[in-house]
């Protein structure tokens, strides 16, 4: 199978090493849009999981391009029990054809960046993976550092998590999540497009289903409903699409850990684990695009592959750091997203200690109406149409307690002589203006070109009372646990 180009920013590859230690005991010192790349890393870690042997992996060492990540490296946390890798998703669009730039959406320049950060934690028992999403714009403080390519030193200041990469590469980047969580990364892994469709591929393809149309036309997603067996460069499209609805990011975190999970049982039952010629084949396929640390050789390969050996859906749990605020407006950032410290600082000790991220349990499920759009997706301004005085408070009172994210400033509307309740909505947000209707019984949907996200209920003298409804797939909010067997398609 042809090799990729070397590319020019990566360090020099090295020549076979032997094992200079054997593999780290368990209890030891172990090591889209937020996953569009890093799922291509974990696969990387669940390919390893035959555990077939040195022979075959050797070579494979040779094909990681090598970034010194932990370099003079000091102050840092206490090692825990398990593993956990930092897996970094960067762009290299341009290490992809033409043709299936344009076929797949992926125009413009390729950029120094990261948008993909997580952290992959293995416990020590090798039964269990959590993984772990930090939103790339999240509210982050540096450390402080010097700059690789000026050499100037710069204080610890406020910035995007994303930008720690372009400012200080891979050490700065661990060294402000390590600073953040105060859980100690083993090793470091980063990955690109083209190492992600050509995993997709070599695995024959992903299965993932849907409820609804799914049609973005950034990306060029257009899935009706039913279950789908994604190409690389389909698989692509489904986890970077955020234009789907108002759900953006938050939708898109929940179509990656559908497809991560879908990817874990892909492995697990293609038999590729078993089979030497294929294992060799993925893998090489997947290391082709990856850069990692000078640790992380064949030894870790190894280490790795029994660790996952026991992986499944069931046994992986995936979640996104608690938010706290949505949008911090940090001057000479812009919005960020503010950690909730209490429930992200749990979530972080549960790593540090090996602990499952939520213990399983059924949840009934509530007898509301489903929509299609979830209420918390949903950004509404009420107006008071009618001369009732306090009804458009009442109005944003009932809805805001119904999940919906009202101004809680509702004013009055031009005309107040309304006898129907509107629902005024941009036709870019009709999915989301039919969730809302259907919590204002009797309502008039009115289509406003140009209205914007925000949707604008103005109420009428109908008005009784906000019915409850529940989205048909649930938002999960940060710091929502959910595993892999909860997301795949049965």
């Amino acid at each position: 199978m042809p090799m990729p180009p070397p590319r020019p920013d990566a360090t020099p590859r090295r020549r076979p090493r032997p094992s200079r230690r054997p593999p780290r005991p368990p209890a030891g010192r172990p090591k889209p849009r937020w996953a569009v790349r890093a799922v291509t890393a974990l696969s990387v870690v669940v390919l390893a999981s035959a555990g077939i042997g040195h022979a075959v992996l050797t070579s494979l060492d040779t094909d990681i391009a090598r970034v010194d990540a932990f370099k003079d490296m000091k102050n840092r946390p206490r090692a825990g029990h398990g593993m956990n890798v930092l897996l970094v998703g960067t762009d290299g669009r341009d290490r992809i054809g033409e043709r299936e730039r344009r076929r797949y959406r992926l125009g413009g320049a390729p950029c120094r960046c990261t948008d993909t950060i997580m952290i992959v934690h293995i416990s020590a028992d090798r039964e269990r993976a959590s993984v772990v999403s930090l939103p790339r714009d999240s509210y982050a403080v540096t450390p402080a550092h010097t700059d690789p390519a000026t050499g100037e030193r710069h204080g610890g200041h406020p910035v995007k998590l994303n930008e720690a990469y372009a400012e200080g590469g891979p050490q700065l980047t661990i060294r402000t999540v390590e600073h953040m969580t105060r859980v100690k990364i083993d090793h470091y892994l980063e990955i690109d497009f083209a190492s992600f469709m050509k995993t997709v591929d070599v695995l024959g393809g992903v299965r993932i289903c849907t409820a609804r149309p799914l049609k973005d036309d950034h990306t060029g997603l257009d899935l009706p409903p039913g279950t789908h067996r994604l190409t690389g460069g389909q698989a692509l499209q489904y986890v970077r699409a955020r234009h789907l609805d108002a759900a953006s990011d938050l939708g898109r975190m929940r179509r990656q850990q559908q497809f991560l999970a879908a990817l874990v049982d892909r492995a697990a039952s293609s038999g590729v684990l078993l089979n030497p010629i294929r294992f060799r084949e993925v893998t090489r396929a997947v290391l082709g695009s990856v850069r990692a640390d000078e640790d992380f050789g064949t030894d870790e390969l190894l280490a790795l592959g029994r660790a996952m050996r026991n992986l499944s859906p069931s046994s992986s749990e995936f979640t996104t750091v608690p938010i706290g605020r949505m949008e911090h407006v940090v001057e000479g950032i812009g919005s960020t997203l503010k950690w909730d410290p209490a429930a992200a600082g749990r979530l972080f000790r549960a790593l540090r200690e090996d602990r499952p991220l939520a213990v399983r349990h059924d949840r009934p499920r509530p007898a509301a109406p489903a929509v299609e759009v979830a209420p918390q997706l949903i950004h509404v301004q009420v107006e008071n149409g009618t001369p009732t005085a306090g009804l458009g408070r009442r109005v944003d009172a009932q809805l805001a307690a119904a999940g919906f994210r009202t101004t809680r400033t509702p004013v009055n509307a031009a005309e107040r002589d309304v006898r129907r309740t509107v629902v005024a909505y941009d036709p870019r947000w009709d999915r989301s203006a039919k969730s809302l209707a259907a919590a204002l019984p009797g309502s008039e949907l009115r289509a406003v070109t140009g209205l914007g996200p925000t949707l604008r209920v103005i109420a009428g003298a109908d008005f009784r009372q906000v019915r409850a409804v529940r989205a048909e797939q649930p938002v999960q909010p940060g710091g929502t646990v959910v595993r892999g067997d909860e997301v795949v398609c049965r």
